[in-house]
């Protein structure tokens, strides 16, 4: 026996969804059957209004409701900083810690040569042009320490450093380039962690 085509439809959705497969595709549809119509209709509009209510900030590119986004419009952030990350996710995360003034870029990803995203497919030539364009003292690469944080976080540095600068005319040669600190978390268990997080600990380890 089949399902009926509009749960097998709402199924076949979510099965699209990151790291969701068949099974718990159809847990959730079964889960939304046991809702009320009033329920089923927000779920509904919030998902309608996901593309209608929301925007790309010309300047940092992060997902807002008005362009530019409320970050990039406030005075009261220090626009000589620019925190670069891969997605506004990660924005939101640093923004959560309040404790950073600056503004922020959203690359819009990393480079992966697996899944063939390369410099060209990011929003790099933006950020250069920010920063060409504006004055710009420090750059803060807050990418993921993996394999594809660390090759962008090491292009960018190199696109960004004084010999990269000066093979861009000389534009970034004063630029400030600083990364967020690597080492072990609060709580971590010096027996299960791997050699890359203890040598970062290590490092950059801290004087008492």
């Amino acid at each position: 026996m089949k399902y009926p085509l509009s749960i097998q439809n709402l199924i076949n959705h979510f099965s699209c969804l990151p790291t969701v497969g068949p099974k718990t595709a159809e847990r959730y549809v079964f889960y939304l059957l046991k809702k009320n119509s009033e329920d089923l209709k927000r779920f509904s509009l919030a998902l309608s209004e996901l593309k209608e209510k929301t925007t790309i900030c010309k300047n940092c590119f992060a997902i807002s409701e008005s362009n530019p986004c409320n970050i990039c419009s406030d005075e009261r952030r220090n626009k000589s900083v620019i925190c670069v990350v891969a997605d506004t996710r990660d924005m939101i995360s640093i923004e959560s810690t309040e404790k950073y003034n600056g503004l922020y870029h959203i690359l819009g990803g990393v480079i992966n040569v697996i899944n063939n995203i390369t410099p060209e497919n990011l929003n790099i030539n933006q950020l250069l042009n920010r920063i060409k364009n504006n004055n710009i003292e420090e750059i803060i690469l807050a990418l993921n320490p993996d394999l594809e944080g660390e090759t962008t976080s090491m292009y960018l540095t190199k696109l960004l450093s004084a010999q990269g600068g000066s093979a861009l005319g000389g534009k970034f040669k004063n630029i400030k380039i600083t990364r967020l600190a690597k080492g072990l978390p609060t709580g971590a268990n010096l027996e299960y962690a791997d050699e890359m997080t203890l040598a970062n600990a290590l490092k950059y380890r801290n004087e008492l």
